[in-house]
C-alpha cells in the first residue's frame, strides 16, 4: 500500500512542477546593416588592487594576500588563468593608488607598504611601490601578454581642505621619475589613469573638476615628452570615479580637446556587499535596467563635451565593499556580470574592467586558491565569442530574457547571449535577420494554443544547413550544479567546469547543433551563448 502512496505523491509532484513551468516560443530580430556600437578587442578586463590583507568589511577579511605588493605572481593558475584571454587586460589600481608613491631614486624616505592607520584616508597610511616589486609584476604580466593599465596617484601634493575636499597643484615629479624608469625598461603600459574615485563628491577626498582638468593637461604634457621617441604612445584615462553629470562636463571642458582619451567611470549598483536582497537584485530586470541611465547620459556628455574621448567601465565589482560573501564568487553573479557586459557595450563602452581578477569576495579567482570562479569562465567565454561590433537586438517579449549579440569574434556570423532570469519559463527562441527595417529571412509561424498568453510557436531561421562542426551552430549552456544559485562550480553543456590536472583552463567546448531550424533553448535560470557562422549579416565582416 505504502508503494502506490508514494508513487501518487510522485506523481503529484511530477504534475505541479509540469504546472509550474512554462514554456515559451519567441522571435528575435537581429538588425544586420550597421552596428550600433564598437568596443575594443580587449573589452573585458579585470583589476588588481591594493589591498592588504587587513582590508575588512562586515566582521570579514577576504583580501588576504592578493594585494600587488604580495600576490603570489609565480602560482601557476594566476599565469595560466591570465593566458587564457590571449590577451587579458588588466588594470591596477583602487581606493588606495592615491596613497601610493613610487620608489625612485629621487623618493627621498623609505619605501614601504601601506599599514593600518587610524587617521589615514580608508584607515591606512601612504604606501610605496618598489621599483624591485614593480619589476616582478611586469615579469608576470610579459610571461603572459597582458594588457597593463596603471592608475596613477592624483593626490600627491595636494593637501586637505575640509570635508573630504583637497586642494593645492598635484606634484608629478614622482609619477614623471616612474614612468621614465618604466620606459627604459621597455614595459609596455598601455594607458596610465589619473586618480581613483576623486570626482564628484568622491569617496574618501574629492578634487574640483577644473583643478582635476589642469592637471591632466600637465600629466598629458610629461607623457607626450617622456614617449617622444617612442612609436606607441600610450593612453590617458580619468577620472575612474562615479559618474556626475555637472563634474564629468566640466572635466572634459577644463581639460580641452584630445586630452583625455577615454572616460572611465565605476559602477557598483548592487549596493552594498551586505545587502540581505542582493540575490533579488541580481534576478531582479527592473532593477538590473535602472543602471542604463547612467550608460545614455554619460553617452550624452561625451559627444556634446569632449567627442575625442571613449567611454570605459574602469571598476565594476557589482557590490562594493569587497562583494557580496556567498554571492559575489557563485554561479548567480554571472546574470548580473553578464548583463553588464552586455548593456554597457550598447553605449560604445570599449572597455569593462571586473574587480577583481583576484581579491575580495568579487575575484575572477578564488583569493586562497586561484581556482576560477564561475565569472572567470562567463568572461572568458565573452572574450572568446563576442567580437567588436554590436548589433541592435528587437525582441517583443518577457523582460527576464536578456539578449545581446555581437559579430562573432574572428570569425563570420553572429554571436549572442541570452540571459534566463526567470525561475519558472523556458524560451524556445528563433532568431530573424532584419535589414532596413524588413525581415530578410522569412519563417513559418504558428498558432499553438498549448502555449501560455497566446504565444506563437515558430521556426527559427538561424543559418544555413552545413555538413561539418565549423558551420554548424554552437551552443554553450552554462546552468549551476545541482540547481543550487549559489554554487561555485559552473556547468557548461551539464559538465562542470574545472581546472585540467595540470591546472589549466579546462576547453571550453561547445554543442553543435546540426539542425538549423531547431530552436535555442533557454531553460530556467541559465545562461546561453550562442554562435551562428551562417548568419550572414552586412555589418559583420
Amino acid at each position: 500500500m505504502s508503494f502506490w502512496i508514494l508513487l501518487c505523491h510522485l506523481l503529484l509532484a511530477f504534475h505541479v512542477n509540469a504546472a509550474q513551468q512554462q514554456i515559451i516560443y519567441r522571435t528575435i530580430k537581429v538588425r544586420g546593416d550597421a552596428t550600433i556600437a564598437t568596443t575594443n578587442d580587449d573589452y573585458v578586463c579585470a583589476t588588481l588592487d591594493w589591498w592588504p590583507a587587513d582590508k575588512c568589511n562586515y566582521n570579514q577579511c577576504p583580501w588576504g594576500d592578493s594585494s600587488l605588493f604580495n600576490l603570489d605572481i609565480n602560482h601557476p593558475f594566476l599565469a595560466s588563468a591570465i593566458k587564457a584571454f590571449n590577451p587579458l587586460r588588466i588594470r591596477l589600481g583602487g581606493s588606495l593608488q592615491d596613497q601610493l608613491v613610487y620608489g625612485t631614486s629621487n623618493l627621498g624616505n623609505s619605501c614601504l607598504p601601506f599599514e593600518r592607520m587610524d587617521d589615514g584616508l580608508f584607515g591606512f597610511s601612504k604606501g610605496c611601490l618598489s621599483l624591485r616589486r614593480w619589476d616582478e609584476l611586469n615579469t608576470l604580466f610579459q610571461k603572459t601578454s597582458a594588457v597593463v593599465t596603471f592608475g596613477l596617484n592624483a593626490l600627491h601634493g595636494r593637501h586637505y581642505i575640509r570635508h573630504g575636499v583637497w586642494g593645492g597643484a598635484w606634484n608629478s615629479t614622482n609619477a614623471r621619475d616612474f614612468i621614465r624608469y618604466t620606459i627604459s625598461k621597455g614595459y609596455p603600459v598601455d594607458s596610465w589613469e589619473f586618480g581613483n574615485e576623486l570626482s564628484g563628491h568622491g569617496i574618501g577626498a574629492s578634487v574640483d573638476a577644473t583643478v582635476y582638468g589642469g592637471d591632466l593637461i600637465g600629466l598629458k604634457s610629461v607623457l607626450d615628452d617622456l614617449y617622444k621617441n617612442i612609436s606607441s604612445k600610450p593612453l590617458l584615462l580619468a577620472p575612474g570615479g562615479f559618474y556626475e553629470r555637472q563634474w564629468y562636463a566640466q572635466l572634459l571642458e577644463s581639460s580641452g580637446s584630445g586630452v583625455v582619451d577615454a572616460v572611465t567611470h565605476h559602477i557598483y549598483n548592487l549596493g552594498g556587499g551586505d545587502d540581505p536582497h542582493l540575490s533579488n537584485k541580481i534576478l531582479d530586470p527592473q532593477y538590473l535596467n535602472l543602471v542604463s541611465d547612467t550608460y545614455i547620459d554619460l553617452q550624452n556628455i561625451i559627444q556634446k563635451h569632449g567627442p575625442w574621448a571613449s567611454s570605459w567601465v574602469g571598476e565594476a565589482g557589482g557590490a562594493f565593499n569587497s562583494g557580496g560573501r556567498f554571492i559575489s564568487n557563485t554561479f548567480l553573479n554571472s546574470f548580473w556580470y553578464l548583463d553588464q557586459l552586455g548593456m554597457a557595450s550598447k553605449f560604445n563602452t570599449k572597455a569593462y574592467c571586473r574587480q577583481t581578477l583576484i581579491g575580495g569576495n568579487y575575484g575572477l579567482l578564488d583569493t586562497k586558491t586561484f581556482v576560477p570562479n564561475p565569472d572567470y569562465y562567463s568572461a572568458l567565454l565573452w572574450h572568446r565569442l563576442m567580437g567588436k561590433g554590436v548589433l541592435s537586438v528587437d525582441h517583443n517579449q518577457s523582460s527576464f530574457l536578456r539578449v545581446y549579440a555581437h559579430c562573432s569574434k574572428e570569425k563570420a556570423g553572429i554571436s549572442l547571449v541570452l540571459i534566463n532570469l526567470s525561475n519558472s519559463t523556458e524560451f524556445r527562441i528563433r532568431i530573424q535577420k532584419e535589414m532596413n527595417g524588413t525581415n530578410s529571412m522569412e519563417c513559418e509561424t504558428k498558432k499553438n494554443v498549448s502555449f501560455p498568453h497566446g504565444s506563437k510557436k515558430t521556426t527559427p531561421c538561424v543559418g544555413t544547413e552545413s555538413s561539418d562542426n565549423l558551420n554548424k551552430r554552437e551552443e554553450y549552456h552554462l546552468t549551476a550544479k545541482d540547481g543550487n544559485l549559489r554554487s561555485r562550480t559552473m556547468l557548461l553543456n551539464g559538465r562542470a567546469l574545472q581546472l585540467t590536472e595540470f591546472g589549466q583552463i579546462p576547453d571550453l567546448v561547445p554543442s553543435h547543433v546540426d539542425d538549423d531550424n531547431s530552436p535555442i533553448l533557454a531553460s530556467p535560470l541559465s545562461i546561453v551563448f550562442v554562435v551562428i557562422p551562417g548568419f550572414d549579416v552586412k555589418a559583420c565582416p
